[in-house]
């Protein structure tokens, strides 16, 4: 028994196959779903979303979105996602220490629009540099 997995971000259909396991970057927590669990809806926060399949283990960055569970159908809808293989490790890292610099820059400072988009920066740069691993 396996899962069907769609992640559709607006622009591509990411990815579309079989599953074993998958992984999700809930707004709670990691949740993991199987084959057989109960139907659910859960917002996704920027974070790795993991696959297990035959061919081992596949990383996507997500970009935040909404997961939707039914009846062994995983349908991820997101604001933009890559697949960890096609993602160059030392370019992702890379941009997380400009990401790193550019938040520092804001520390001890109040909130501003601008220090809100620097947090988001960082947190998809490290999305993007952990699904490359």
């Amino acid at each position: 028994m396996s899962l069907t997995l769609r992640v559709l971000a607006p622009d591509q259909s990411v990815f579309d196959g079989s599953a074993d396991e998958v992984i999700l970057p809930s707004t709670t927590g990691q949740l993991g779903i199987l084959p057989g669990h109960v139907s659910l809806l859960a917002a996704l926060e920027v974070g790795v979303l993991r696959v297990r399949s035959t061919n081992g283990w596949q990383s996507i960055a997500l970009m935040g979105g909404f997961a939707e569970v039914e009846a062994d159908d995983v349908t991820v809808l997101v604001n933009a996602a890559e697949l960890g293989s096609n993602i160059d490790a030392g370019k992702a890292e890379a941009d997380l220490d400009a990401a790193r610099a550019e938040v520092n820059r804001f520390e001890g400072q109040p909130a501003s629009p601008e220090k809100v988009k620097a947090q988001q920066s960082l947190d998809r740069a490290r999305a993007r540099l952990q699904a490359s691993k």
